[in-house]
């Protein structure tokens, strides 16, 4: 009984009254659990006969739930965000395409159903952009399987630009009564050289950096610009830019443009470990509610931690987490 309290009270850092208590209630949990099998074993089924009106009444419920299933199924197979090939309709096309640019109705010739094709376009009306193949499987609902089909046919290409007018406009300029007697001439392509240019990045500090200067990094807006220094606040300021992972939402440009612009050049803000609150332990990114309380219990039972080795004590705390969170404590 007492090592039994005592096993509890080190494994999850409560006090000895609570241990107790813990180890009545799995006591009374596993007596309500083999209750039930206890009578199983002392009291012998009793199965009734089934009369022959009971079995006609049971036959009928089955064809009626064979009948409401065959209208689920029916209803199913129509509904919205189902990727399944009809059979009823013209075969799927294959052919190069590049998502950034085919229309609604070239989707449902590659196989995609109306509403897929409808909510791809929708993204791209929305500045979406498919800079990578896999980027298709982030719409919403966008089913694997029909990736697969058309990954060898994505041709991504980039916007051309300064292109040269075509022959129809040449035409339309030619017959306008306007310009009849004018040659036709090419607009120089003065905006190439004027065009505005994109102040040039610089490399910055990731851990005072703003809003402002995250957002002249592409890929990155306003939303993620927050998002990101919400985390890095909430963490205390990064110590390597393998943590920009860690940040949800960032994809694979804006991943690269950070690795190249962000530099870890403050320190971070700590942790003392000694000192600190629930609460306050509870604000960091790598602990949970539950952790940060023990940690405080275990601290009142055994007195301060003066190394991180000291934490290993805490068996709901993992070597991982140990490792990432040592950086960020003070003893």
């Amino acid at each position: 009984m007492k090592r039994a309290v005592a096993i509890l009270r080190d494994y999850f850092g409560v006090s000895q009254q609570e241990a107790r208590g813990m180890l009545a209630l799995l006591t009374l949990t596993g007596f309500l659990l083999l209750l039930p099998l206890a009578y199983r074993l002392w009291v012998p089924d009793s199965i009734p006969d089934t009369s022959a009106s009971d079995k006609r009444q049971l036959d009928s419920l089955v064809a009626l739930l064979e009948v409401d299933n065959r209208e689920v199924d029916e209803r199913r197979e129509t509904r919205p965000g189902r990727y399944e090939p009809d059979v009823k309709t013209t075969k799927a096309e294959r052919f190069a395409f590049d998502p950034n640019t085919v229309d609604v109705e070239s989707w449902q010739r590659l196989g995609a159903p109306r509403w897929l094709a409808d909510r791809i376009v929708r993204y791209r009306s929305k500045g979406g952009q498919f800079r990578k193949k896999e980027d298709l499987l982030k719409i919403y609902d966008f089913p694997p399987e029909l990736y697969g089909e058309l990954e060898p046919y994505i041709r991504l290409n980039a916007v051309k630009e300064n292109e040269k007018p075509s022959q129809k406009y040449r035409e339309q300029f030619a017959n306008n009564d306007l310009n009849a007697e004018k040659p036709y001439t090419p607009h120089k392509p003065v905006y190439a050289a004027e065009r505005y240019s994109k102040p040039v990045v610089q490399p910055f500090d990731i851990n005072t950096a703003d809003t402002t200067e995250l957002k002249k990094l592409r890929g990155i807006g306003s939303k993620l610009a927050g998002r990101i220094i919400k985390f890095r606040d909430a963490l205390g300021g990064f110590i390597s830019p393998e943590q920009y992972a860690e940040v949800f939402g960032l994809d694979s440009l804006a991943l690269e443009e950070l690795n190249k612009y962000g530099q870890v050049q403050t320190p971070v803000k700590k942790l003392a470990i000694n000192t600190a609150t629930a609460e306050e332990l509870d604000r960091h990114v790598y602990l949970s509610k539950r952790q940060a309380e023990i940690i405080v219990n275990y601290r009142t039972q055994h007195g301060p931690y003066t190394s991180p080795e000291s934490l290993r004590n805490i068996r709901i705390l993992d070597a991982k987490t140990i490792e990432k969170l040592t950086p960020y404590l003070a003893f």
